[in-house]
Formats: C-alpha cells, structure tokens, sequence
C-alpha cells in the first residue's frame, strides 16, 4: 500500500486545516459554553464540496477517495469533535449507506441533495433500551397497503433537530429478531416525527444531539431501504463507515493535544528550563506521537480495503477501538502537560478530554470492538462479502 498523499489530498487537507483554524478554532470555546450549535457551517462546508467528499461525481458529490473523507476528518476534529460528528453522521452513517444500498430512485431524491449539502442526513439506530444489542430495539413499522406505521424513538441521535432525512430501523417482524428489521428513509416533515435536544452533556457540547420520536407515522413503501429484514446487515455495514470517520477523526483529536501539548511544553518553564525538557513530560509527548502514528496506518489501512471494495469490517472496528482509545490517553495526558492550567478552559485541552470519551462508547465501546477482535483472532468471526458492496474508488 502506498500511504503517499497525492496533491489533490495535500492541497485538500490544507484548505480544511485553513477552514478549521478561521472558521472553528477561534469561536468554539464560546460556542462550547454556550452549548450552541450553529447549521451554517453546513454551508460553508458545502462552498468547499465537503458535504460529498467521497461521494461520486454522478450524484452532485466530489468524487474523492475514502482516505480524503478521513483527512477532512482527522482536520475537522483537530478543531472540535463537533463538527467532525456532523460530517461523520452526514456522509459516513447517512450518505455512504445511501450510496451502497439505496436504489436509483432513492439515490436521486436524497443521495444527490445531500451530497451538495442542499440537504442533511442523519441516522437513528440506538435506542434509550438498546445500544450495543440492538435486538432489543422496541420500534416498530407496520405494513399498511402503500405504507409503513413507524411507532418508537430513538436517541444520543446527532443532528437531531437540524437533518432533514434520517435511516432509521424498526422491526417488521419481531419473531425474526435481527433478521426482522427493516431500514426507512424518513423525513422530517412526515407527519407525527418530532425531536428533542439533550442537555447536560459531558462533551461535544456545542453539538446538537438528542432523541427522535415515531408517533405513527406513514412512511411511503418507497422509502423501504433495501429488502424487508436487511436491516441489522444495513445497519452493521453503516457502523463500518461511521468508525472509520471517528477513527480519523480520533487522529485529530490526538493531533490536537499534541499541537497545544508542544506548544505549551515551549512557553511554560519550571525549576529553570522549558518542561519540554523534563523526561516525564518527554515521555507523554512520545505517547501522543506513537498513539498518532499507529491510529494514522491503521485508519489508512481500512480506507484503502473500502477504496478496493473490500469487506473492511475488522480493520476498521480495529482502527476505531485503537484511535479513539488513543486518542484519550492523549487528552488526559495534555491535560497533565498544562497542570492547573489544563483544568481551565483557558486552554483546549480540558475540552478535548471531556470530547474524547464519547467516541469510546459510541458506534461500538471498546468493549464490544475487544470481542469482535478475539473473536477474529479465534476464528469464531469470518466477515463474507455483502450482496451491495460500498462501490470501490476509481481514479
């Protein structure tokens, strides 16, 4: 494999890194303490062909490559989690599952608007009584002639009050357990969908998350997304694009504590030197550099099996389970680099420790990302090629 950025890559990541450092960098810790979220970024995103980056050429997107979807990634998130959750939902839940299993028709009402961000997309998947089972989900979409009666809720959904479409998965057969869920696209406006923001949360704050609720609603049979029962196997091939967005986004977040870690090792001196030069301090930097290096090779590593069309299921639970772990070591440890001053808020570093919990917990804990590795190790896990594969990159 060759790890080379083309110019095409370094001329993006420069202008992403540009956008960051104007557009974020200098207004999230107010917008962190305010908890406020601002939808216009979306439009500045789009005048940068982001909202697509991946996505083909054929339906409005930019064409890009899956490792140039983690370098907007991994550069969004050296700014704020937030932003690089928003994008994450929007292209890797939402858009790239649309891309492999939606139909043409499907594909050209909602694939296409999204990709030029005239639309956004977001996913519901957990509910408050299942997360990491998710058989115990209790939605349910009934068939009625030419619809669907949606009935349940879903919640921890990013975007919730702001996207206009949601895939969201409900039993049409209970009795079937995982093989009796279904996948809708459903629309804000349908009639009896309502949202509800959370508040109080530990981190990404200047996110809006929250929960979604189905008060029979009538979707059209149209918005069936594959075939009846398809979705657990929509859902778990979704979950392999979204972790590897968080996985590159944890590189960025481990790129970050390094960034303020170095800076500030620089300027703040104790017992006559630079803290840079005291080897406890040297040993946390070296930390963040090798928890850098590793997460980058094994995020570029699932990107190159998805841009060959390969099932990259394992290498992409792995990047996400090692990168996000990583990644918060390096935030804990940036915090203990700047001492009393890294329990302020003066400095971003008490930001991206309360940030890098959850891209821990969600779309798989480290728990669930542990097993799915010893069960390869072990042999009781052989991924097999999907019958709708995420279509392979041409240049």
């Amino acid at each position: 494999m060759n790890f080379d950025f083309t110019e095409e890559q370094d001329m993006l990541r420069s202008t992403v890194r540009s956008f960051v450092d104007k557009e974020i960098i200098p207004n999230i810790s107010e917008w962190d303490r305010q908890g406020k979220f601002d939808p216009a970024i979306f439009n500045k995103l789009s005048e940068l062909g982001l909202m697509g980056v991946c996505i083909p050429e054929e339906y409005g997107g930019s064409g890009m490559d899956y490792n140039s979807l983690a370098i907007v990634c991994e550069e969004l998130e050296r700014g704020d989690t937030t932003f690089r959750t928003a994008v994450s939902v929007h292209i890797g839940l939402n858009s790239m599952t649309l891309l492999q299993w939606a139909n043409d028709e499907q594909k050209k009402k909602y694939l296409a608007p999204q990709a030029v961000g005239e639309q956004i997309g977001a996913f519901g998947l957990t509910e408050p009584g299942a997360g990491s089972d998710v058989a115990a989900m209790q939605s349910t979409a009934t068939k009625d002639g030419d619809h669907y009666i949606l009935n349940g809720s879903k919640t921890w959904i990013s975007l919730c009050d702001v996207a206009d479409n949601f895939i969201v998965f409900a039993y049409t057969d209970k009795s079937k357990k995982h093989h009796g869920i279904s996948a809708f696209i459903v629309e804000r406006t349908m009639e009896g969908f309502s949202s509800q923001a959370i508040k109080g949360k530990m981190g990404i704050r200047a996110g809006n998350t929250g929960e979604i609720f189905f008060d029979n609603i009538r979707v059209p049979k149209e918005n069936l997304l594959g075939e009846e029962g398809e979705g657990f196997k929509i859902a778990m091939a979704a979950l392999d694009n979204g972790r590897f967005t968080v996985a590159a986004g944890a590189v960025g977040q481990i790129m970050a504590c390094l960034e303020a870690s170095v800076s500030y090792c620089h300027e703040r001196e104790t017992f006559g030197q630079p803290i840079g030069k005291h080897q406890l301090v040297q040993q946390m930097i070296a930390n963040m550099e090798a928890g850098l290096q590793m997460s980058r090779l094994l995020v570029y590593r699932a990107g190159e099996l998805k841009n060959q069309g390969k099932r990259n299921t394992r290498e992409t639970s792995l990047a996400k389970w090692q990168a996000c772990d990583f990644a918060n070591k390096a935030a804990d440890d940036a915090v203990q680099v700047h001492g009393a001053y890294g329990f302020s808020d003066e400095y971003p570093v008490e930001r991206f420790l309360r940030n890098s919990k959850a891209p821990v917990i969600y779309e798989g804990t480290r728990e669930i990302h542990t097993i799915l590795q010893a069960e390869y190790a072990l042999g009781y896990r052989e991924d097999k090629p999907l019958n709708k594969m995420l279509p392979a990159w041409n240049n």
